[in-house]
Protein backbone atom coordinates (compact mmCIF):
# COMPACT_ATOMS: atom_id res chain seq x y z
CA UNK A 1 0.00 0.00 0.00
CA UNK A 2 1.59 3.41 -0.98
CA UNK A 3 0.58 6.15 1.46
CA UNK A 4 1.09 10.22 1.42
CA UNK A 5 0.88 12.30 4.90
CA UNK A 6 -0.36 15.67 5.62
CA UNK A 7 1.41 16.74 8.35
CA UNK A 8 1.55 19.35 10.88
CA UNK A 9 -1.19 21.45 10.03
CA UNK A 10 -4.59 22.55 11.53
CA UNK A 11 -7.25 20.35 11.03
CA UNK A 12 -10.72 21.14 10.17
CA UNK A 13 -13.06 19.21 12.18
CA UNK A 14 -16.39 17.54 11.97
CA UNK A 15 -17.57 19.76 14.86
CA UNK A 16 -15.58 22.91 13.15
CA UNK A 17 -13.06 23.24 15.79
CA UNK A 18 -9.22 23.03 14.75
CA UNK A 19 -6.94 20.85 15.82
CA UNK A 20 -2.90 20.17 14.94
CA UNK A 21 -3.20 16.62 13.44
CA UNK A 22 -2.14 14.54 10.75
CA UNK A 23 -3.96 12.68 7.98
CA UNK A 24 -2.93 9.71 6.32
CA UNK A 25 -4.01 8.73 2.99
CA UNK A 26 -4.29 5.48 0.98
CA UNK A 27 -3.14 6.76 -2.54
CA UNK A 28 -4.12 3.58 -4.12
CA UNK A 29 -8.02 3.67 -3.25
CA UNK A 30 -8.12 7.25 -2.74
CA UNK A 31 -9.34 7.20 1.06
CA UNK A 32 -8.32 8.82 4.41
CA UNK A 33 -6.83 5.87 6.37
CA UNK A 34 -6.30 7.74 9.89
CA UNK A 35 -6.53 11.35 11.37
CA UNK A 36 -4.12 11.83 14.46
CA UNK A 37 -0.85 12.50 15.45
CA UNK A 38 2.76 11.41 14.38
CA UNK A 39 1.06 9.89 11.61
CA UNK A 40 4.43 9.11 8.33
CA UNK A 41 3.15 7.85 4.94
CA UNK A 42 5.44 6.74 1.90
CA UNK A 43 5.27 10.05 0.64
CA UNK A 44 4.43 13.42 2.88
CA UNK A 45 2.80 17.08 2.70
CA UNK A 46 4.09 19.66 4.52
CA UNK A 47 0.36 21.50 6.22
CA UNK A 48 2.97 23.40 9.30
CA UNK A 49 1.10 27.04 9.18
CA UNK A 50 -1.96 25.70 7.38
CA UNK A 51 -5.24 25.17 7.49
CA UNK A 52 -6.47 21.35 6.29
CA UNK A 53 -10.02 21.52 4.71
CA UNK A 54 -12.58 19.35 2.76
CA UNK A 55 -11.94 20.38 -0.64
CA UNK A 56 -14.78 22.34 -2.05
CA UNK A 57 -17.71 20.90 -4.46
CA UNK A 58 -18.59 23.44 -7.34
CA UNK A 59 -22.19 21.68 -8.14
CA UNK A 60 -23.19 23.03 -10.68
CA UNK A 61 -20.72 24.93 -13.64
CA UNK A 62 -20.46 24.58 -17.30
CA UNK A 63 -16.45 24.38 -17.58
CA UNK A 64 -15.63 25.51 -21.82
CA UNK A 65 -17.55 28.61 -20.63
CA UNK A 66 -14.34 29.80 -19.50
CA UNK A 67 -13.77 30.89 -23.11
CA UNK A 68 -16.31 33.24 -22.89
CA UNK A 69 -15.55 34.84 -20.07
CA UNK A 70 -15.84 38.49 -20.11
CA UNK A 71 -17.34 38.35 -23.99
CA UNK A 72 -20.88 39.66 -23.06
CA UNK A 73 -21.92 41.42 -19.90
CA UNK A 74 -24.24 43.62 -17.91
CA UNK A 75 -27.82 41.65 -20.29
CA UNK A 76 -30.76 39.84 -18.37
CA UNK A 77 -30.45 35.63 -18.64
CA UNK A 78 -33.04 35.88 -21.85
CA UNK A 79 -31.26 38.76 -23.87
CA UNK A 80 -27.31 37.54 -22.74
CA UNK A 81 -28.35 34.01 -23.91
CA UNK A 82 -30.50 34.55 -27.29
CA UNK A 83 -28.45 37.53 -28.32
CA UNK A 84 -24.79 36.81 -27.37
CA UNK A 85 -24.33 33.07 -25.60
CA UNK A 86 -26.00 30.75 -27.91
CA UNK A 87 -24.94 32.14 -31.38
CA UNK A 88 -21.28 31.98 -30.38
CA UNK A 89 -21.69 28.88 -28.41
CA UNK A 90 -22.70 27.21 -32.14
CA UNK A 91 -18.98 27.74 -32.92
CA UNK A 92 -18.11 25.98 -30.55
CA UNK A 93 -16.15 23.08 -31.53
CA UNK A 94 -14.81 19.83 -29.51
CA UNK A 95 -11.53 21.24 -29.41
CA UNK A 96 -12.67 24.45 -28.28
CA UNK A 97 -14.54 22.59 -25.48
CA UNK A 98 -11.13 20.37 -24.26
CA UNK A 99 -9.07 23.91 -23.73
CA UNK A 100 -12.19 25.58 -22.66
CA UNK A 101 -12.14 22.91 -19.71
CA UNK A 102 -8.75 22.49 -19.22
CA UNK A 103 -8.77 26.12 -18.06
CA UNK A 104 -11.44 25.81 -15.76
CA UNK A 105 -9.51 22.88 -14.63
CA UNK A 106 -6.80 24.89 -13.79
CA UNK A 107 -8.78 27.59 -11.84
CA UNK A 108 -10.71 25.00 -10.30
CA UNK A 109 -7.56 23.30 -8.58
CA UNK A 110 -5.83 26.47 -7.49
CA UNK A 111 -8.40 27.21 -5.51
CA UNK A 112 -9.40 24.27 -3.93
CA UNK A 113 -12.25 23.07 -5.91
CA UNK A 114 -11.90 19.32 -6.14
CA UNK A 115 -15.18 18.23 -7.48
CA UNK A 116 -17.33 19.79 -10.20
CA UNK A 117 -20.53 19.06 -11.93
CA UNK A 118 -20.52 20.47 -15.37
CA UNK A 119 -23.06 20.63 -17.98
CA UNK A 120 -22.42 21.10 -21.42
CA UNK A 121 -22.05 19.84 -24.98
CA UNK A 122 -19.12 17.80 -26.38
CA UNK A 123 -18.65 15.81 -23.12
CA UNK A 124 -16.30 13.56 -24.36
CA UNK A 125 -13.71 16.33 -24.43
CA UNK A 126 -14.95 17.26 -20.86
CA UNK A 127 -14.25 13.81 -19.41
CA UNK A 128 -10.71 13.53 -21.22
CA UNK A 129 -9.57 16.67 -19.97
CA UNK A 130 -10.93 15.53 -16.38
CA UNK A 131 -9.20 12.58 -16.05
CA UNK A 132 -6.10 13.86 -17.08
CA UNK A 133 -6.54 16.66 -14.17
CA UNK A 134 -7.13 14.46 -11.29
CA UNK A 135 -10.42 15.79 -10.30
CA UNK A 136 -13.85 13.94 -9.43
CA UNK A 137 -16.69 15.38 -11.14
CA UNK A 138 -20.69 14.04 -12.55
CA UNK A 139 -20.56 15.28 -15.89
CA UNK A 140 -23.67 15.18 -18.30
CA UNK A 141 -24.41 15.97 -21.83
CA UNK A 142 -27.02 18.91 -21.92
CA UNK A 143 -30.05 18.52 -23.68
CA UNK A 144 -31.99 20.95 -25.48
CA UNK A 145 -34.65 20.05 -28.39
CA UNK A 146 -36.50 23.22 -28.86
CA UNK A 147 -36.47 25.27 -31.85
CA UNK A 148 -34.77 21.84 -33.53
CA UNK A 149 -36.58 20.01 -36.23
CA UNK A 150 -37.54 15.92 -34.93
CA UNK A 151 -34.56 14.41 -35.54
CA UNK A 152 -32.49 16.17 -33.87
CA UNK A 153 -34.37 16.84 -30.75
CA UNK A 154 -34.60 12.90 -30.66
CA UNK A 155 -31.05 12.89 -31.54
CA UNK A 156 -29.71 15.25 -28.57
CA UNK A 157 -32.09 13.62 -26.19
CA UNK A 158 -30.43 10.30 -26.59
CA UNK A 159 -26.65 11.77 -27.14
CA UNK A 160 -27.41 12.69 -23.53
CA UNK A 161 -28.75 9.96 -22.55
CA UNK A 162 -25.67 7.79 -24.26
CA UNK A 163 -23.20 9.91 -22.71
CA UNK A 164 -24.73 9.14 -19.46
CA UNK A 165 -24.24 5.67 -19.90
CA UNK A 166 -20.72 5.25 -21.35
CA UNK A 167 -19.18 7.55 -18.98
CA UNK A 168 -20.73 6.66 -16.24
CA UNK A 169 -17.56 5.49 -13.63
CA UNK A 170 -14.82 6.71 -16.30
CA UNK A 171 -11.57 7.64 -14.72
CA UNK A 172 -11.15 4.83 -12.32
CA UNK A 173 -14.69 5.71 -10.61
CA UNK A 174 -13.57 9.43 -10.53
CA UNK A 175 -16.12 10.46 -12.88
CA UNK A 176 -19.98 9.91 -12.69
CA UNK A 177 -22.87 11.10 -15.24
CA UNK A 178 -26.23 12.38 -14.63
CA UNK A 179 -29.08 12.64 -17.24
CA UNK A 180 -29.24 16.98 -18.35
CA UNK A 181 -32.05 18.49 -19.75
CA UNK A 182 -31.53 21.79 -19.85
CA UNK A 183 -34.73 23.10 -18.21
CA UNK A 184 -38.32 22.90 -18.48
CA UNK A 185 -38.43 25.42 -20.88
CA UNK A 186 -35.83 24.03 -23.40
CA UNK A 187 -36.94 20.17 -23.29
CA UNK A 188 -40.00 19.51 -25.55
CA UNK A 189 -42.48 17.31 -22.71
CA UNK A 190 -42.52 14.55 -25.14
CA UNK A 191 -38.20 13.78 -24.53
CA UNK A 192 -38.51 13.84 -20.40
CA UNK A 193 -41.99 11.03 -21.04
CA UNK A 194 -39.06 8.93 -22.86
CA UNK A 195 -36.12 9.78 -21.64
CA UNK A 196 -36.32 10.02 -17.93
CA UNK A 197 -37.78 6.32 -17.34
CA UNK A 198 -34.88 5.12 -19.38
CA UNK A 199 -32.42 7.10 -17.39
CA UNK A 200 -34.57 5.97 -14.22
CA UNK A 201 -33.61 1.94 -15.60
CA UNK A 202 -29.71 2.82 -15.81
CA UNK A 203 -29.94 4.38 -12.25
CA UNK A 204 -28.74 7.82 -13.77
CA UNK A 205 -29.58 10.45 -11.38
CA UNK A 206 -31.20 13.89 -13.08
CA UNK A 207 -30.14 17.54 -13.11
CA UNK A 208 -31.67 20.38 -14.68
CA UNK A 209 -31.97 24.05 -14.25
CA UNK A 210 -35.21 25.04 -12.90
CA UNK A 211 -37.65 28.79 -11.04
CA UNK A 212 -33.94 30.74 -12.38
CA UNK A 213 -36.27 33.81 -13.59
CA UNK A 214 -39.43 35.12 -13.32
CA UNK A 215 -39.81 34.70 -16.86
CA UNK A 216 -38.99 31.50 -16.93
CA UNK A 217 -41.51 30.55 -14.19
CA UNK A 218 -44.37 32.79 -16.01
CA UNK A 219 -43.76 30.81 -19.22
CA UNK A 220 -43.98 27.35 -17.78
CA UNK A 221 -47.69 28.58 -15.73
CA UNK A 222 -48.81 30.26 -19.32
CA UNK A 223 -47.89 26.98 -21.47
CA UNK A 224 -48.84 24.64 -18.63
CA UNK A 225 -50.97 25.78 -16.20
CA UNK A 226 -48.13 24.37 -13.59
CA UNK A 227 -45.37 26.84 -12.17
CA UNK A 228 -42.27 24.92 -13.06
CA UNK A 229 -41.61 22.32 -10.34
CA UNK A 230 -44.98 21.63 -9.97
CA UNK A 231 -44.57 20.25 -13.62
CA UNK A 232 -41.90 18.33 -13.13
CA UNK A 233 -43.47 16.39 -10.06
CA UNK A 234 -46.52 15.52 -12.45
CA UNK A 235 -44.47 13.73 -15.05
CA UNK A 236 -42.03 12.61 -12.87
CA UNK A 237 -38.93 14.05 -13.87
CA UNK A 238 -37.50 15.04 -10.19
CA UNK A 239 -37.08 12.71 -8.13
CA UNK A 240 -34.85 11.49 -4.72
CA UNK A 241 -31.50 11.79 -5.65
CA UNK A 242 -32.08 14.14 -8.40
CA UNK A 243 -30.65 17.56 -8.33
CA UNK A 244 -31.72 21.03 -9.40
CA UNK A 245 -29.61 24.37 -10.12
CA UNK A 246 -31.15 27.85 -9.35
CA UNK A 247 -34.35 27.55 -7.86
CA UNK A 248 -34.30 31.59 -7.16
CA UNK A 249 -38.05 32.13 -7.95
CA UNK A 250 -40.09 28.94 -5.82
CA UNK A 251 -43.50 29.00 -3.95
CA UNK A 252 -44.67 27.16 -0.78
CA UNK A 253 -45.86 24.29 -2.87
CA UNK A 254 -42.44 23.71 -4.47
CA UNK A 255 -40.65 23.83 -1.57
CA UNK A 256 -42.75 21.63 -0.22
CA UNK A 257 -42.18 19.30 -3.84
CA UNK A 258 -38.48 19.62 -3.16
CA UNK A 259 -38.30 18.16 0.53
CA UNK A 260 -40.86 15.34 -0.48
CA UNK A 261 -39.05 13.79 -3.10
CA UNK A 262 -35.62 14.61 -1.54
CA UNK A 263 -34.50 16.80 -4.47
CA UNK A 264 -31.25 18.83 -3.74
CA UNK A 265 -30.69 22.24 -4.56
CA UNK A 266 -28.10 24.31 -6.14
CA UNK A 267 -27.18 27.79 -5.11
CA UNK A 268 -25.10 29.83 -7.64
CA UNK A 269 -25.84 33.45 -6.03
CA UNK A 270 -22.88 35.51 -8.15
CA UNK A 271 -24.39 34.45 -11.92
CA UNK A 272 -27.88 35.44 -10.30
CA UNK A 273 -26.93 38.59 -9.19
CA UNK A 274 -25.41 39.51 -12.28
CA UNK A 275 -27.61 38.14 -14.40
CA UNK A 276 -30.24 40.47 -12.38
CA UNK A 277 -32.14 36.50 -11.85
CA UNK A 278 -33.17 37.34 -8.26
CA UNK A 279 -32.40 35.96 -5.11
CA UNK A 280 -32.71 32.21 -4.04
CA UNK A 281 -34.47 32.11 -0.65
CA UNK A 282 -31.88 29.69 0.68
CA UNK A 283 -32.91 30.33 4.33
CA UNK A 284 -36.20 29.41 3.71
CA UNK A 285 -35.35 26.42 1.74
CA UNK A 286 -32.68 25.13 4.63
CA UNK A 287 -35.22 25.79 7.15
CA UNK A 288 -37.62 23.71 5.07
CA UNK A 289 -35.35 20.46 5.06
CA UNK A 290 -33.86 21.24 1.46
CA UNK A 291 -30.50 20.16 0.98
CA UNK A 292 -28.50 22.95 -0.45
CA UNK A 293 -25.08 22.93 -2.92
CA UNK A 294 -22.93 25.98 -4.16
CA UNK A 295 -22.13 26.40 -7.58
CA UNK A 296 -20.26 29.33 -9.86
CA UNK A 297 -22.56 28.43 -12.81
CA UNK A 298 -20.33 28.99 -15.91
CA UNK A 299 -17.54 31.43 -15.90
CA UNK A 300 -19.55 33.73 -18.37
CA UNK A 301 -22.01 35.06 -16.16
CA UNK A 302 -19.95 34.77 -12.78
CA UNK A 303 -16.72 35.42 -14.30
CA UNK A 304 -14.59 32.89 -12.03
CA UNK A 305 -14.90 29.70 -10.55
CA UNK A 306 -13.73 30.33 -6.88
CA UNK A 307 -15.65 28.61 -4.69
CA UNK A 308 -14.79 31.20 -1.64
CA UNK A 309 -16.18 34.24 -3.26
CA UNK A 310 -19.26 32.14 -4.00
CA UNK A 311 -19.35 31.31 -0.28
CA UNK A 312 -19.13 35.01 0.46
CA UNK A 313 -21.85 36.07 -2.29
CA UNK A 314 -24.01 33.18 -1.25
CA UNK A 315 -24.22 34.46 2.84
CA UNK A 316 -24.34 37.61 2.05
CA UNK A 317 -26.99 38.09 -0.71
CA UNK A 318 -28.94 35.28 1.72
CA UNK A 319 -29.12 37.92 4.59
CA UNK A 320 -30.39 40.76 2.30
CA UNK A 321 -33.03 38.08 1.08
CA UNK A 322 -34.50 37.05 4.71
CA UNK A 323 -33.70 40.64 6.03
CA UNK A 324 -31.52 39.18 8.82
CA UNK A 325 -27.98 39.22 9.34
CA UNK A 326 -28.28 35.75 11.07
CA UNK A 327 -29.47 34.25 8.27
CA UNK A 328 -27.86 32.02 6.05
CA UNK A 329 -24.71 31.85 8.01
CA UNK A 330 -21.22 31.25 7.46
CA UNK A 331 -21.43 27.48 9.42
CA UNK A 332 -24.40 26.73 6.67
CA UNK A 333 -22.54 28.16 3.73
CA UNK A 334 -19.38 26.47 4.25
CA UNK A 335 -21.84 23.40 4.48
CA UNK A 336 -22.93 24.38 0.80
CA UNK A 337 -19.77 24.39 -0.42
CA UNK A 338 -18.75 21.07 1.23
CA UNK A 339 -20.53 18.29 2.29
CA UNK A 340 -23.90 19.60 1.04
CA UNK A 341 -22.80 19.83 -2.54
CA UNK A 342 -20.94 16.36 -1.96
CA UNK A 343 -24.48 14.75 -0.73
CA UNK A 344 -26.43 16.48 -3.29
CA UNK A 345 -23.85 14.37 -6.13
CA UNK A 346 -23.35 11.10 -3.90
CA UNK A 347 -19.92 11.40 -2.93
CA UNK A 348 -18.52 10.27 0.10
CA UNK A 349 -16.47 13.98 0.39
CA UNK A 350 -16.93 17.11 2.19
CA UNK A 351 -14.94 15.41 5.91
CA UNK A 352 -11.76 14.93 7.00
CA UNK A 353 -12.48 11.19 8.56
CA UNK A 354 -11.35 7.82 7.99
CA UNK A 355 -13.40 6.02 5.20
CA UNK A 356 -13.89 9.06 3.57
CA UNK A 357 -12.66 10.17 0.20
CA UNK A 358 -9.11 12.03 0.07
CA UNK A 359 -10.32 15.32 -1.24
CA UNK A 360 -8.47 18.21 0.90
CA UNK A 361 -7.45 21.97 0.18
CA UNK A 362 -4.52 23.14 2.14
CA UNK A 363 -4.67 27.38 2.68
CA UNK A 364 -2.12 29.35 3.91
CA UNK A 365 -3.07 31.20 6.79
CA UNK A 366 -0.12 33.87 7.05
CA UNK A 367 -2.14 36.80 4.77
CA UNK A 368 -2.96 39.54 5.90
CA UNK A 369 -6.48 39.23 5.46
CA UNK A 370 -6.66 35.77 7.33
CA UNK A 371 -5.16 37.64 10.64
CA UNK A 372 -6.33 37.31 13.17
CA UNK A 373 -8.34 33.99 12.82
CA UNK A 374 -10.85 34.14 15.94
CA UNK A 375 -13.09 31.46 14.34
CA UNK A 376 -11.98 29.75 11.40
CA UNK A 377 -15.18 28.80 9.31
CA UNK A 378 -16.41 32.23 9.70
CA UNK A 379 -13.01 33.50 8.37
CA UNK A 380 -13.33 30.90 5.62
CA UNK A 381 -16.40 32.45 4.42
CA UNK A 382 -16.19 35.61 4.98
CA UNK A 383 -11.90 36.19 4.16
CA UNK A 384 -10.45 33.74 2.62
CA UNK A 385 -10.15 33.58 -1.47
CA UNK A 386 -9.21 30.85 -3.64
CA UNK A 387 -5.54 31.81 -3.87
CA UNK A 388 -4.77 31.43 -0.26
CA UNK A 389 -4.97 27.40 -1.60
CA UNK A 390 -1.25 26.24 -1.67
CA UNK A 391 -1.68 22.46 -2.05
CA UNK A 392 -4.78 20.34 -3.35
CA UNK A 393 -5.67 16.91 -3.05
CA UNK A 394 -7.83 14.95 -4.87
CA UNK A 395 -8.43 10.89 -4.83
CA UNK A 396 -5.30 10.51 -2.45
CA UNK A 397 -3.36 12.24 -5.36
CA UNK A 398 -1.57 15.43 -5.11
CA UNK A 399 -2.85 17.90 -8.28
CA UNK A 400 -1.24 21.05 -6.34
CA UNK A 401 1.73 21.00 -4.48
CA UNK A 402 3.28 24.53 -3.57
CA UNK A 403 0.39 27.02 -5.46
CA UNK A 404 2.05 24.63 -8.44
CA UNK A 405 -0.62 22.54 -10.74
CA UNK A 406 1.49 19.27 -11.32
CA UNK A 407 -1.26 17.24 -13.21
CA UNK A 408 -1.52 20.41 -15.83
CA UNK A 409 0.65 22.31 -18.04
CA UNK A 410 -0.79 25.62 -16.71
CA UNK A 411 1.16 28.21 -18.37
CA UNK A 412 0.54 26.18 -21.73
CA UNK A 413 -2.94 26.07 -20.75
CA UNK A 414 -4.03 29.65 -20.63
CA UNK A 415 -1.89 30.31 -23.66
CA UNK A 416 -4.04 27.98 -25.79
CA UNK A 417 -6.90 29.27 -23.99
CA UNK A 418 -6.14 32.54 -24.85
CA UNK A 419 -5.49 31.96 -28.42
CA UNK A 420 -8.62 29.35 -28.85
CA UNK A 421 -10.95 32.47 -27.45
CA UNK A 422 -9.39 34.91 -29.68
CA UNK A 423 -9.77 32.22 -32.82
CA UNK A 424 -13.47 31.67 -31.74
CA UNK A 425 -14.53 35.47 -31.56
CA UNK A 426 -13.17 35.67 -34.82
CA UNK A 427 -14.94 33.13 -36.89
CA UNK A 428 -18.29 34.46 -35.23
CA UNK A 429 -17.18 37.37 -36.43
CA UNK A 430 -17.00 36.17 -39.90
CA UNK A 431 -19.96 34.82 -40.39
CA UNK A 432 -21.56 38.00 -39.55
Amino acid sequence: MNTLSVIGGRVLQEDLTLEFLDVLIDVERGLILEVGESLRGDEEIDARGGLVIPGLVNAHTHMAMTLLRGYSDDKPLEEWLKEDIWPIESHLTPEDVYIGSQLALVELIKSGTTTFCDMYFHMSEVAMATESSGMRAVLGQGVVTVGKNEDDAYLDAEKGLKFAEEYSGFAGGRIKTAFMPHSMNTVDLEYFEEHIPRARDLGIPIHLHTNETLEDVEKTSKMHGMRPIELASEYNILSSGDFAAHCVHVDSNEIDILVDKGIGVVHCPASNMKLASGIAPIQKLQNAGVTIGLGTDGAASNNDLDLFGEMRDAAMVGKLSAKSASAVNATSVFSMATVGGANILDIPAGRIEPGWVADLAILDLEAAHLTPMRKCVNLLVYAARGSDVIHTICDGKVLMKDREVLTLDESKVIESARICANDLSERVRKKR
